[in-house]
């Protein structure tokens, strides 16, 4: 199958890797400005080792592929899909928080685009060169697109990926959401890591409230989510574990702070629900943007 890459930094260049080393065909889309110094090759590192495979690098997509993988960041996704020239076969976005679904299927038709996410930690260490933190890698995608994709998901967990179908779209993002929005919003507006958080009474008095918070409201918009099994699975979480949105607070870059939090807050709205700690969390992350 033919794949194009749209955002490839950490996540996007890694999953790309990952298809080019299973012999797949894969396209990566980058900045005019770049596109002559990228390599014909992707790279990735791993805990089971390194591996290289062969990638083609376009500044415009206007060839046909399978499947477009986007992996920008949500403030980014509107300029990063003027390099987007048709319409392919199928669009997967792995970004975070769940608002993104209906400005793709405005943009590609609802036919054409399928739920996913990703759950990785990940770092782009120079163009077409990505480094994997840890064991963990999960891709879930939603159900409709198993007929297609289910042999490629099956030599994807041959290759270290644990993969997933899942049937109703609001299950699939919001059981992300439920996780990464608490653990991103208390790891940035507190600027620890995991085990710190977990080791302070207030701050996780607070994670603990806000998991609550986002699966009381995911459950209102149709999710099927267990805010124990969300407990426990950022309790087991590596102790050294930081979220993407804290290094960018600590570096000074841009923030998905709407796409994660404020998505929370404006699903709560719509269902007359209170969120009183993932707003107060919210707060104290902008008061650190404005300092």
């Amino acid at each position: 199958m033919k794949h194009a890459i749209l955002g490839a930094g950490a996540i996007g260049g890694l999953v790309g890797a990952k298809l080019a080393a299973l012999g797949e065909d894969v396209i990566v889309i980058v900045r005019p400005d770049r596109l002559a110094g990228y390599p014909d090759r992707l790279t990735l590192e791993r805990p089971a080792g390194t591996m290289t495979a062969p990638a083609s690098a376009v500044a415009k997509l206007t060839a046909p592929v399978d499947v477009l993988w986007i992996a920008t960041k949500t403030f980014q996704l509107a300029s990063a899909l003027e390099a987007v020239a048709v319409t392919p076969r199928m669009v997967i976005p792995l970004l975070n928080g769940t608002e993104h679904m209906n400005f793709l299927r405005e943009r590609f038709g609802a036919k054409h685009v399928f739920a996913g996410t990703i759950a990785i930690e990940a770092e782009r260490a120079a163009p077409g060169h990505f480094v994997q933190r840890g064991q963990v890698a999960r891709l879930n995608l939603i159900g409709t697109a198993e007929p297609v994709l289910g042999a490629l998901m099956t030599r994807m967990n041959d290759a270290g990926f644990s993969t997933q179908f899942i049937a109703s779209e609001a299950t699939l993002l919001w059981s992300k959401l439920c996780f990464l929005g608490p653990f991103a919003l208390v790891t940035s507006a507190s600027g620890k890591n995991k085990s710190e958080v977990f080791v302070d009474p207030l701050w996780k008095e607070r994670v603990v409230a806000a998991v609550n918070e986002a699966c009381a409201v995911a459950r209102a918009e149709g999710a099927e989510v267990e805010a124990a099994k969300i407990h426990a699975f950022m309790e087991n979480a590596p102790p050294m574990m930081r979220s993407s949105m804290q290094k960018d607070v600590e570096a000074g870059r841009p923030l998905e702070l709407d796409a994660i939090g404020g998505a929370i807050v404006r699903a709560a709205e719509k269902h007359g629900m209170e969120v009183p700690v993932t707003r107060e969390l919210i707060t104290l992350i902008e008061a650190k943007k404005a300092a």
